[in-house]
């Protein structure tokens, strides 16, 4: 019935955004059928991802090279997976993970695997002549999410005064994706104005959002907030906060003790810090909050919940990493309202998949995210519209591996036209 299956398997060598190696596979179906996958990298990871496979020859890229990783495609996976059709995506994921071994993917790599199942989805939707969010959710995929826009960067993401990693700004106003993306980008660039009226750096952090030493955290919001303003917009009507404070960064014990090390501002335990996070609410137009506490601190994400879920969308990232093993844990324990959801975490679509029908399950919201080190590869844009998440972050408005998400949003509403759906909630 299908002429689809796998005729060919190739992995080589690229560099992500951050001048790192990385790998991106080519695949060939029977029917002549060609495409491509290439795979992210994370900077601020949780210690149960899946993991990467680098070579630690110092001597190349001081042993972040992925050769090793590349054999695995090339010598290990090509040879088991030629001849199996395409369309098979949970069938093929499922034979990698068995291949492997391992718990965290670490003999053959959660880098290889995961470029190939990406490469097998693209190039079964590509084969069947369905756009590739159609491919993988169905005729009625039509929802463009919302972009969070990471406008300002801290932490593990940026070399300044800054605690928190990402505050970005969301168009929860807006009517269309393209009138958002215009809403936060025009805020972006005001924004960029009043730093550089300060006399403030515009350099940007990892991930595309400004990098500058601010007096304080809370003189991050406010001054987004002026900008939001300045723009011409309504902060917490037409544009409202979201925050990611990578909490794991600035643990002592990645648990229950804190330093905010970056602004000066001293140690603090879980309670302060939801203390602290209770204030901003009260005072800022925060709709989401990612990692407030640290991924081993399950009592402190607990008791964040409890007080503030009910008003936020609270979001566990390194607590959970898209592994329904930490999900089905936070669901029962009432640890947090939402996942992070990253394709590389977990290492292959379907289980990806898996973690986003776990959440949808449990009432749960699922919030699909990029890494700091990215390609030009817009599969998770697809993939965001696909999984009807509602709301994607895949960094500012510069840097052409960030914005290539966004153009590939544009086309996709773009070619659904008028049955396009787009809302917050």
């Amino acid at each position: 019935m299908f002429n689809n299956k796998i005729a060919g398997l190739k992995a080589m060598e690229i560099l992500d955004s951050r001048g790192n190696p990385t790998i991106k596979v080519f695949i060939e179906l029977s029917n002549g059928t060609m495409a491509n996958a290439s795979v992210p990298s994370g900077a601020s990871t949780g210690e149960n991802e899946a993991i990467e496979l680098r070579d630690g020859d110092k001597n190349r890229y001081g042993g972040k090279g992925v050769l090793k990783a590349i054999d695995n495609v090339n010598k290990v996976l090509s040879r088991v997976l030629e001849g199996m059709p395409a369309h098979q995506q949970s069938i093929i994921d499922r034979k990698m993970i068995e291949l492997d071994g391992t718990d965290n993917k670490s003999k053959l790599g959660a880098n290889a695997i995961l470029g190939v199942s990406m490469a097998v989805a693209r190039a079964a939707s590509m084969s069947a002549n369905i756009p590739l969010y159609q491919y993988l959710g169905g005729v009625g995929a039509r929802r463009i999410p919302v972009p969070c826009m990471n406008i300002l960067n801290g932490g593990e993401h940026a070399d300044n005064s800054v605690d928190i990693q990402e505050f970005m700004a969301v168009p929860v106003g807006a009517p269309t994706f393209r009138e958002g993306l215009r809403y936060v980008a025009e805020t972006f660039h005001v924004l960029k104005g009043i730093l550089k009226s300060r006399g403030l750096s515009t350099g940007v952090g990892d991930e595309g959002g400004f990098a500058p030493n601010l007096d304080s955290n809370e003189d991050v919001i406010e001054t987004i907030i002026q900008a939001i303003e300045k723009a011409g917009y309504k902060p917490g009507k037409d544009i409202a906060i979201a925050v990611d404070s990578a909490a794991s960064s600035f643990s002592s014990d990645n648990k229950s003790h804190y330093e905010l090390k970056w602004s000066g501002g001293g140690k603090i335990d879980s309670n302060g810090l939801i203390d602290m996070s209770e204030k901003w609410l009260s005072k800022y137009p925060i709709v989401l909050w990612e990692d407030p506490l640290a991924e081993n601190d399950w009592e402190g994400f607990k008791n964040f919940t409890a007080r503030l879920g009910d008003k936020i969308e609270v979001v566990g990232d390194d607590i959970f990493v898209t592994n329904t093993k930490y999900i089905a844990r936070g669901i029962e324990e009432c640890t947090a309202n939402s996942s992070l959801i990253k394709l590389n975490q977990i290492g292959t679509v379907s289980e990806t998949i898996e973690a986003v029908r776990m959440c949808r399950d449990a009432g749960w919201r699922y919030f699909i995210s990029h890494r700091s080190g990215e390609t030009t590869d817009t599969f998770l844009a697809d993939f965001a519209v696909a999984m009807d998440g509602g709301h994607l972050k895949t960094g500012s408005a510069s840097r052409s591996e960030r914005l290539a998400k966004y153009n590939r949003l544009l086309e996709i509403e773009q070619e659904l036209g008028n049955t396009a759906l787009y809302y917050w909630k």
